[in-house]
């Protein structure tokens, strides 16, 4: 018996082409997604390939095409982080990544394209991943950056591949990207702070060496200037739970009489909810606390946490939708998108 006598062949091209009754050369076309292919045939041969259960091969199509059919997530960090403060762990823990995901995914699976996570945060793992990327193993990155002086997004120019920066650039450079507008979400934090009548305000803001950190930091300091705040003292913390208990157990020490606190992110507000419980005090009776995000860490808190809510997922989805169009050629090369944060309003403030 020959050994593979009694398993079922794989359909082909000629399979689908009979079907449909159009040429081979047709459905090759229709596969590979070439564009001058009438509507009505192109539906044809996709009906076709649905009932014979087609599946394309890649390595083919990728000499056709010269498409890869995948692109590289890529999470890249500063050097500089402290030790008790893993690059990996803080990535796969953090809310914020999987709603990222999420949204990326959203896209790019009905697209049928594939997604590859890569991790950059030394010089070595830096020039590794550009060495990968220009072996032509990917069509385009999509680069989850923070911190301002991180020199990926000009490699990545210089690369030529189409690539997406998850943030506004902090220095000019040609590179499309996806953000919130952060002064703004900041503002919206102040504003609902000073509605409240609170007159003793701080910040726990993000790592001064991240332009949301900054952006966030700035917007929520001039907001309150605007509503007669000139001092707003704030603590550094590293956007994790810990950092936002520390930090908020500092601010208490040195101003007793906060009644009022911004939180960069959702995970240090929550900490700082931690630190007053600690310390007795109610929240939002004698204190009221707002954070950044939206993530699930704001319906974990208790009470339940008021906070600006960026659209993650959409703004991943559109970081995922401009890299397409990259791909395809369809958009200018360097395009940008900015979402308006809102505010969610729950029971700390």
């Amino acid at each position: 018996m020959a050994a593979d006598e009694g398993i079922p062949r794989a359909p082909t091209l000629e399979d689908v082409a009979r079907v449909a009754g159009v040429s081979r050369a047709t459905v090759s076309r229709v596969v590979n997604d070439t564009r001058n292919v009438d509507r009505r045939i192109r539906e044809v041969v996709q009906a076709a390939v649905a009932q014979t259960g087609y599946v394309p091969n890649q390595a083919a199509r990728s000499l056709v095409t010269r498409r890869t059919g995948s692109v590289a997530l890529v999470v890249s960090e500063a050097e500089h982080r402290s030790f008790d403060d893993p690059f990996v762990g803080r990535v796969f823990t953090d809310p914020f990544f999987g709603r990222v995901v999420s949204g990326i995914i959203s896209v790019l699976r009905p697209r049928a394209v594939s997604l590859v996570l890569m991790l950059a945060e030394t010089d070595d793992s830096r020039r590794q991943l550009i060495d990968y990327l220009r072996q032509g193993h990917v069509d385009g990155v999509l680069l989850i950056s923070t911190h301002a002086d991180d020199p990926l997004p000009p490699m990545l120019i210089e690369s030529g591949l189409p690539a997406v920066l998850s943030r506004r650039p902090t220095t000019p450079i040609p590179i499309s990207y996806v953000d919130a507008a952060q002064h703004a979400g900041a503002g919206l934090a102040a504003d609902r702070l000073a509605e409240r009548g609170c007159r003793q305000v701080a910040t726990i803001s993000g790592p001064l060496d991240m332009p949301a950190g900054q952006d966030r930091l700035h917007g929520f300091r001039e907001a309150m200037a605007r509503h007669g705040h000139a001092f707003v003292p704030s603590v550094e913390g590293n956007f994790t739970r810990d950092s936002g208990e520390q930090a908020m157990r500092e601010l208490l020490d040195r101003y007793p009489d906060i009644d009022g606190l911004f939180a960069a992110n959702d995970l240090m507000a929550q900490g700082a909810l931690l630190a007053l419980h600690d310390r007795g005090i109610d929240v939002p009776g004698r204190v009221a606390v707002i954070g950044f995000d939206d993530s699930s860490a704001a319906t974990a808190c208790r009470p339940p946490l008021t906070t600006v809510r960026q659209p993650i997922e959409d703004m991943a989805a559109a970081m995922a939708e401009l890299l397409l169009a990259q791909i395809d050629d369809r958009e200018p090369r360097v395009t940008s998108r900015i979402f308006e944060p809102t505010l969610v309003v729950r029971e700390s403030a």
